[in-house]
């Protein structure tokens, strides 16, 4: 299953933002995983937000906010197109959440992370690609 980690400096997201931004990234995510749009999977869609301490994050060469997004997927969920669509609508929403331009692009990473098949477990359970493939097509054979 998906999931998300967004870390920020202190005081970097507006106000709004703060409030949109793990639903905004979480959903960026199931859109370029094709997970189909069910309850069942947007509450699998895991986001975290963390927020540093004062002075935790700098550069060699300024203070200016810098944001980390990193994406953990199932080995295989995400082909080299959809990965790339991930990159840009990830930053967008983190731009839009930081009240910045799309000109501060940079000051946005995103890493993905490819979790290999047989190393990922929930419920118990070690939780399978092939298993969430045929999940998904059985969601979206009931809505």
């Amino acid at each position: 299953m998906p999931m998300v980690r967004l870390t920020v400096p202190p005081a970097s997201l507006t106000q709004e933002g703060r409030k949109t931004i793990q639903h905004d990234l979480a959903a960026v995510l199931l859109r370029w995983e094709g997970a189909a749009d069910t309850a069942f999977f947007r509450a699998q869609a895991w986001s975290y937000l963390v927020e540093l301490p004062e002075g935790a994050q700098t550069t060699a060469e300024d203070d200016e906010p810098r944001f980390l997004v990193d994406v953990t997927v199932p080995q295989g969920a995400l082909s080299e197109r959809r990965k790339a669509g991930l990159v840009e609508d990830a930053t967008k929403a983190v731009l839009a959440a930081a009240g910045l331009a799309p000109d501060d692009a940079l000051r946005v990473w995103v890493l993905v992370h490819e979790q290999p098949d047989g190393t990922w477990g929930a419920g118990g359970s070690v939780i399978r690609y092939a298993d969430l493939v045929a999940l998904t097509k059985g969601q979206r054979a009931d809505a």
